[in-house]
């Protein structure tokens, strides 16, 4: 009888750890899923042990593997997890594992999955295959802990110049030793043959308070074991989101490479006064049914279709589902690393509308209350269709609804320069017909502004943005044509020097306009891609920076630095709110096709100058452009700035060249 018990409790033992190892809910029914509370990351390392976690809440069975090395050789230890709370799996290894590897497997239907280093490896080894052991602390570089970001007391502050970190230095002739890479952009005093200055000094010298770094967490689709393969690309590929990319280091072999290397680069462009944002990529994975998501809890992290497939409003084969929990939770705790342990200072979302308005807004929140300034703004549009309802997108329509999140603006974008997708087709700097109401909706930041007629506007048709730093205005990126070679190709009969015009009209447009502006690398010199349309995978031949068209284009670059100037020296032209520009933003009468010309009034957002008159020509002839009676002097002209102005005169007209920006200012008196 004793024995029957013992049999039976045994018995009923193993049912229930039977039943503990596998979950009582369906595979499919991810809403059913358990959510972790808990904080503590996948890997937390002492000198006396080091403690694993992972959320696995479907595995039948876990280990974690120890290895010498980052990639090749047997592991050296194995230990099975075992379950814990909510979904999770636990193990610990005693001992200082500092300086070694490890992966994670689990099995699921049967069946061993490949190794992953997990989804939170905040350090991995070559080609981020298996995860590192690294004490973080001793990755910091010299003066670290005085790091100081440079001020922001305003978004509507911000001037944004988006780089590639390859392309910035690789080019023969840019004076940087360590080309291609992090330590290429902490690099001072360097010049081209020609003696202009390059990579950082430049941009310091440019005047900019912003760098939008392209992708530069670890991507997938370069093999750091053959960098001299020269491959290239943008890195919209994210196969570990928490580590920096090894082709950037110096020695991609080596975990503390990369983060030591990063962090000097953002310590060396706070100390010039730059702040930096990293490019973000959520809402897709460089591969899907062997991403590290889907090797720890296959199918949960992604949408999809009603017959099982991944949806694929990405365009890249699969799309993040932002509003489950762990993937929120995910994107909240991976923004906090590099908020806190690279001291980054903004994020841009790549496809944003993909993500739900939800999650944004949680991840805002929790973003600025590490640091209030920091900017996160994104692209408000998806590459394709989606399951998540449209009303829960953080679409640019929806911007309104976002807290303290920016979006792009296509709508300036596309009025100036002509479709991003037609790339014959001309914009208002061309003589396009009928863009002017386009072009004011761009100078209001989307806002909502009484003299504006939303029905003529390219694409919205209401305001979207509810105040003006919500709005990215510019006129090129990374996607697409530089904006030199689409007004080359829209423009075949054009000579270079009516080009140049045309694209320092461009950028005149982006730079006076309210909200947040963005320039693209280079365009400071007219930069071309050689008319490549989209250069994610195309050689450094194509994407590299050539610094001897510094020298070439000095004119072009001192004009836009003076823009920059202009709009540093000057707040009427970033208000920080729509009841400002509502209030002290006047358009001017104008009947003339391809003109538009305002007025920024009573010494707006506290300007030193009282009235500035802004006037921009996008037609092939002179015009005459009526203005408010005044004593005005001319202080930006296709020439530049001028603080003292070109001239000064007294009457209601005003004569501006084809092609081109006249800006007057009203200067009381006590300012001659």
């Amino acid at each position: 009888m004793k024995i029957t018990k013992l049999l039976t409790f045994f018995i009923l033992i193993m049912v229930m750890i039977s039943c503990r190892q596998q979950p009582a809910f369906d595979h499919s029914d991810f809403a059913a899923f358990p959510v972790y509370k808990g904080n503590d990351p996948e890997m937390v390392w002492t000198p006396e042990k080091t403690d694993f976690r992972i959320y696995a809440p479907t595995a039948e069975a876990a280990r974690v593997k120890i290895y010498e090395k980052g990639l090749g050789g047997a592991s050296t230890i194995e230990k099975n997890m075992k379950t814990d709370v909510d979904g999770t799996w636990i193990a610990s290894i005693e001992n200082n594992l500092n300086g070694k590897f490890y992966t994670f497997q689990i099995k699921y239907k049967g069946a061993w999955l490949q190794e992953t280093p997990g989804i939170f490896a905040t350090s991995t080894g070559v080609n981020g295959i298996r995860g590192a052991i690294v004490d973080m602390k001793t990755t910091d570089p010299d003066g670290w802990e005085n790091d100081q970001k440079p001020p922001l007391q305003n978004y509507n502050d911000i001037i944004i110049y988006e780089l590639h970190v390859r392309d910035m230095s690789i080019h023969p002739e840019s004076g940087i030793i360590n080309k291609g890479k992090y330590a290429g952009l902490t690099e001072t005093g360097t010049i081209s043959p020609q003696g202009e200055k390059t990579g950082i000094d430049h941009i310091e010298e440019l005047g900019v308070t912003h760098v939008h770094i392209l992708p530069a967490f670890d991507f997938r689709s370069i093999d750091e074991t053959r960098l001299s393969d020269k491959v290239y690309n943008w890195g919209y590929d994210p196969e570990n989101y928490n580590v920096p990319e090894g082709s950037y280091a110096t020695d991609p072999y080596d975990p503390k490479s990369r983060i030591s290397e990063f962090k000097a680069m953002v310590k060396t462009f706070h100390n010039k006064g730059i702040r930096v944002i990293m490019d973000v990529v959520y809402n897709h994975t460089g591969k899907t049914d062997d991403s590290n998501f889907s090797l720890l809890v296959p199918g949960y992290y992604y949408r999809h279709n009603d017959d099982g497939s991944c949806s694929n409003a990405s365009g890249c084969g699969n799309e993040t589902a932002s509003e489950r929990p762990m993937m929120r939770k995910y994107m909240i705790a991976s923004l906090k690393h590099w908020a806190e342990e690279y001291h980054v200072d903004g994020f841009r979302f790549d496809l944003m509308g993909i993500h739900d308005i939800e999650t944004m807004n949680m991840l805002s929140e929790e973003m600025h209350k590490i640091d209030p300034t920091i900017f996160i703004y994104g692209e408000g549009w998806t590459a394709g269709g989606s399951p998540l309802p449209l009303e829960q997108q953080a679409l640019k329509r929806f911007t309104y609804k976002l807290d303290s999140v920016a979006a792009f603006s296509d709508d300036i974008r596309d009025g100036i320069k002509g479709s991003w997708s037609d790339h014959e087709s001309k914009g208002f700097v061309s003589g396009a017909p009928d863009l002017e109401e386009s072009i004011k909706f761009g100078i209001v930041a989307s806002t909502q502004h009484p003299q504006i007629d939303y029905s003529k506007v390219n694409y919205s048709k209401e305001p979207w943005a509810a105040e003006p730093y919500q709005t990215i205005s510019y006129v090129s990126c990374h996607d697409n044509h530089t904006l030199f070679d689409k007004l080359k190709i829209s423009n075949p009969g054009d000579d270079e020097v009516t080009l140049i015009k045309k694209h320092k009209l461009a950028n005149t447009i982006v730079m006076t306009s309210q909200g947040v502006p963005f320039l693209h690398a280079g365009v400071d010199f007219l930069r071309t891609k050689q008319d490549v349309e989209n250069s994610y995978n195309r050689p450094d031949s194509i994407n590299q920076i050539y610094w001897p068209r510094k020298a070439k284009y000095r004119i072009v670059f001192d004009y836009y630095r003076d823009l920059i100037k202009l709009r540093k020296n000057h707040p009427a032209f970033r208000m920080s709110s729509t009841k400002d520009i509502q209030k002290n933003l006047e358009f001017l009468a104008v009947d003339t096709p391809n003109v538009v010309a305002y007025e920024l009034k009573n010494f707006a957002n506290g300007d030193s100058w009282k009235n500035i008159v802004v006037v921009f020509n996008g037609s092939d002839i002179q015009q005459i452009v009526n203005i408010p009676f005044g004593k005005w002097t001319e202080v930006f002209n296709e020439s530049g700035l001028k603080s003292t102005g070109y001239r000064t005169f007294k009457h209601d007209k005003l004569a501006v060249p084809p092609f081109s920006a006249i800006i007057l200012a009203e200067i009381v008196p006590e300012q001659y």
